[in-house]
């Protein structure tokens, strides 16, 4: 899947949000080894660079775009090209943190017992995940893939919900770890601009659909979609549209030996 590190950037403030959020609950002082899962264009670790300044801290991603970004804009941080279910590093870590990434993955409940086999005692798995997958920006989007006119192009992309239930993850997590706190949050986001939720996507969830067309079935399917999306998510009288947006935290702490 292709990403453009410029449009990801349009809605920072948004983004940046919650990882803000996750790393406020992350309470280690000085972890030596930290890895940053789905790194994208590294603004994220940045901030962990910025927290624990002399940990040793590599940002790992699958973009070869999104790394070129990251390298230029940061670079006395280590970035390495890979997938996250090949995550196997040399050296295990005081944390390992994943904003906004592990959604992307299927088979959670592999997943994530083999991250915990990759902390040191006492180390902290700390995870962000969109869970809108319910939402009509999401429900939309599959609908319309699976419509006659884009059944043979797009049917294959749509998925089941690849995030769980809060009591799922606790129920997968809490026999393994010391301390576990597992939340949900909705923000209510401001978009500003003409098909303010297709330009969200578009960076997001519309990218794996529009990948895979050619021409001028991206701006057909791109206006389809739009179409229903004003339905779903009307303007307001100020031109702005609100966005409602959920992501489930988890923050998993195992015990030291």
């Amino acid at each position: 899947m292709s990403w453009n590190p410029d449009h990801y950037h349009l809605y920072t403030d948004h983004r940046l949000r919650p990882a803000l959020d996750l790393l406020s609950q992350v309470a280690l002082a000085s972890p030596s080894v930290i890895y940053d899962l789905g790194c994208g264009p590294g603004n994220v670790t940045a901030l962990l660079s910025k927290r624990w300044g002399e940990a040793v801290i590599t940002g790992l991603d699958d973009s070869e775009t999104m790394l070129e970004r990251a390298r230029a804009d940061h670079p006395a941080i280590e970035w390495k090209l890979g997938a996250i279910d090949d995550f196997s590093p040399a050296s295990k870590g005081n944390l390992i943190f994943s904003n906004a990434a592990l959604h992307w993955l299927d088979d959670h409940e592999t997943l994530f017992p083999k991250l915990l086999k990759e902390l040191r005692p006492g180390g902290v798995l700390a995870v962000q995940m969109p869970n809108n997958f319910n939402a009509p920006s999401h429900l939309t989007l599959y609908d319309l893939a699976q419509t006659d006119k884009w059944l043979s192009k797009l049917a294959h992309l749509v998925r089941p919900a690849p995030v769980h239930n809060i009591n799922w993850y606790f129920d997968l997590l809490s026999h393994s770890v010391k301390h576990l706190n597992i939340w949900e949050t909705t923000y209510f986001q401001v978009l500003q601009g003409k098909d303010a939720v297709l330009e969200w996507t578009r960076s997001t969830a519309l990218r794996p659909f529009l990948d895979v067309l050619d021409g001028e079935d991206v701006s057909a399917f791109e206006q389809e979609y739009a179409n229903r999306l004003v339905e779903a998510y009307p303007q307001r009288k100020d031109g702005s549209t609100l966005y409602p947006f959920s992501r489930l935290f988890i923050v998993a702490e195992l015990a030291e030996e």
